[in-house]
């Protein structure tokens, strides 16, 4: 035990830093949440990484992201933080973490139009309770739940849910091809796949990121549908891929409720397709006893 101590990879406050650039993805934004320079930050984890022999984070110029070893990392400790928290606020004679807030995490392919759904009716029947909403990729957010640092998330199903987690709330989201406003459509509606391929393959697409749980979907199935759709832009967020399209940048494959909140000026035009691409939407929280208040939250969250 004083071995480890002495010698372990990292202490507490080395932890903390390594949580704060997993929650900003940013070296420079955690520093300065920490009170720290970029590059006192970038530092700390690099010499984290180096007595454990493993990259926590991929650095490119465009992003942070957590390597596979680092979210398990994530999703381990942060008890660990929550835990200290508790303990200190024992000390100095306040109550432990009470549920007065809940802390939901929605992922960022999750559209703006489906959030009325998942949080109007609770905010009625408990307006005391204050809301915290996260909003991050969904491999983050499943760590957070994991760790108890989300009380639940709102992600597009998971290929391999961690055994620790429950899904309490499933619901089939379809999505339609959009086109710039003006496009006109001379193909009866529901286009085949074939038609679509013969009409919209050289059109440049814009599509949800790779990396994400959807994205990894929707590229296999354009890919088994024959269409060769190299995307000209990838972004992790549908509200921000629907405005590119309605600016004439290109065309896209979106959630239809996606569209609901779309400014009427600048209508895109929609085409539905047979087959229709969806992905799967669900709520997951921890295997154990719910609070009040994520009861409350389960029983009201509306798809």
């Amino acid at each position: 035990m004083n071995e480890f101590l002495a010698t372990g990879p990292f202490d507490l406050y080395t932890l903390k830093l390594f949580h704060l650039v997993a929650e900003h993805r940013s070296f420079t934004r955690a520093g300065e949440a920490a009170g720290l320079t970029q590059s006192a930050i970038t530092r700390q984890i690099q010499g984290m990484e180096d007595k454990l022999g493993l990259r926590l984070f991929d650095r490119s110029t465009r992003h942070v992201r957590l390597t596979a070893e680092g979210a398990t990392l994530h999703a381990r400790s942060g008890a660990i933080l929550a835990e200290v928290d508790d303990a200190l606020l024992a000390l100095r004679g306040k109550s432990p973490r009470m549920p007065e807030a809940l802390r939901v995490g929605v992922s960022r392919t999750i559209g703006l139009a489906y959030l009325p759904g998942f949080f109007r009716a609770f905010r009625r029947r408990f307006p005391e309770v204050q809301l915290q909403v996260s909003h991050e990729r969904s491999d983050f957010l499943l760590a957070a739940v994991e760790s108890r640092e989300l009380d639940a998330c709102i992600v597009s199903s998971p290929l391999r849910p961690p055994p620790t987690l429950d899904c309490t709330h499933r619901f089939l989201d379809e999505f339609v091809v959009i086109l710039p406003p003006g496009s006109v459509v001379k193909e009866r509606q529901p286009l085949t796949v074939g038609h679509l391929r013969d009409a919209y393959d050289h059109q440049r697409w814009l599509l949800i990121t790779r990396h994400s749980h959807t994205g990894k979907r929707l590229h296999a199935w354009l890919e088994e549908s024959g269409l060769r759709c190299e995307p000209g832009i990838e972004a992790d967020n549908f509200d921000f891929i629907v405005n590119l399209v309605s600016l004439g940048l290109g065309i896209s494959l979106v959630p239809h409720r996606v569209l609901a909140l779309h400014p009427k000026t600048r209508p895109v035009v929609r085409v539905r397709t047979e087959p229709r691409f969806s992905r799967e939407l669900v709520v997951v929280v921890r295997r154990e006893t719910a609070s009040p208040h994520l009861k409350g939250f389960l029983e009201n969250v509306l798809f």
